[in-house]
């Protein structure tokens, strides 16, 4: 099969080896699968990545040296199962966790070695945490499954309910779909920060009732402006160095900070304003099977709506093209690999 295999920091469409599926695996082809912005900091940025999982205790023994198929947001459609494998049908659609549950241990899909990710033509799955995808969906909107469940659970961990104000710095993929869980649970006002103008526009799209550029007006001011009185939950979802300090700089005494921006070098932050202040603040990652299940009803049943999160498509040939793109705020938000199409990445009008 053909698949874009990173190594050394650089991509590319190679003939790769079929994957085989396992007892309790099965056989699927990728419909689609999601360019993650950690995807482009782990090609770029691949040692400091392996770096980081020796201080978390080890892993898999990711090497950005030897070969490895990146793609962990992804819709996929069966094609065959192994031995011991029950209740999917060629032709379902299905989503899944991104990880492979062997007896050897966990294969993080899209950070291993071992098997592709999604953004290959083909990869295996463990049947027993893949789901159906409900009525009728289609594959493009069923692969934001994994973002927004990341984004579900960074609104879980935030405790944020009824009655309590909402601070979004940066309208990146996670920023952005933070906001229609925060609306779905009745949240008001919502306030958005980021440079982009197409992300702020993106930002009122999904929900949110304010969107600012932070040159013009700090995003704590502008929710002073239009509320100022709720308690307050700020989301981070920048992720660069100084972005904590920033925020704590900015937050009202007692507020909330959720951190969901992945920063992975040194950084600081002045802890005697945030003692001060009296903040709380909570890191978040993931999520668990309840939430990703939860996500994709969501986005099935219209509950929360994603199209406007899909700026584009590509086929495998222009993946590099496409994280090229990514680059760039006002050209794209979420381009969506499918490996069946051309090299050109295509616009997606919402």
């Amino acid at each position: 099969m053909r698949a874009v295999v990173a190594e050394n920091g650089r991509l590319e469409v190679r003939d790769y080896a079929d994957p085989v599926p396992e007892a309790g695996e099965i056989l699927v082809a990728v419909r689609a699968c999601g360019i993650c912005g950690s995807d482009i900091h782990t090609l770029a940025h691949g040692e400091e990545v392996a770096a980081l999982e020796a201080v978390l205790g080890g892993g898999a023994g990711f090497d950005p040296a030897s070969p490895y198929v990146l793609g962990h947001e992804f819709c996929a459609e069966v094609l065959d199962a192994g031995a011991e494998t029950f209740g999917f049908d060629a032709g379902d659609l299905v989503v899944s966790m991104p990880f492979l549950l062997r007896p050897s241990g966990v294969v993080p899909l899209g950070f291993a070695h071992s098997e592709p990710g999604g953004y290959a033509e083909r990869m295996v799955l463990t049947g027993g945490i893949c789901l159906k995808v409900p009525n009728g969906l289609d594959h493009r909107r069923a692969a934001l499954t994994e973002p927004m469940a990341v984004a579900l659970h960074a609104v879980n961990k935030s405790g944020i309910k009824q009655g309590d104000a909402a601070v979004i710095v940066g309208c990146g993929p996670i920023g952005l779909a933070i906001i229609p869980w925060l609306r779905l649970r009745g949240i008001e006002p919502i306030v958005a920060a980021d440079f982009s103008a197409k992300r702020r526009a993106l930002a009122l799209e999904l929900g949110a009732d304010l969107a600012v550029d932070p040159r013009d007006e700090a995003v704590t001011d502008a929710w002073r402006r239009v509320d100022g009185a709720k308690e307050l939950v700020i989301f981070e979802a920048v992720g660069t160095p100084g972005m904590i300090d920033s925020v704590v700089s900015m937050a009202p005494s007692r507020a909330r900070l959720l951190i969901a921006g992945v920063c992975m070098p040194p950084d600081t932050f002045r802890p005697f304003v945030a003692i001060i202040k009296e903040l709380s603040m909570q890191f978040v990652y993931c999520y668990d099977g309840d939430e990703f299940a939860e996500a994709l009803q969501a986005i099935a049943e219209g509950e929360v709506v994603v199209d406007s999160l899909i700026t584009g498509t590509v086929g495998l040939d222009g993946v590099s093209e496409a994280f090229r793109l990514l680059g760039d705020p006002e050209d794209h938000v979420k381009i969506l690999i499918e490996p069946g199409s051309g090299p050109e990445v295509l616009h997606v009008s919402t």
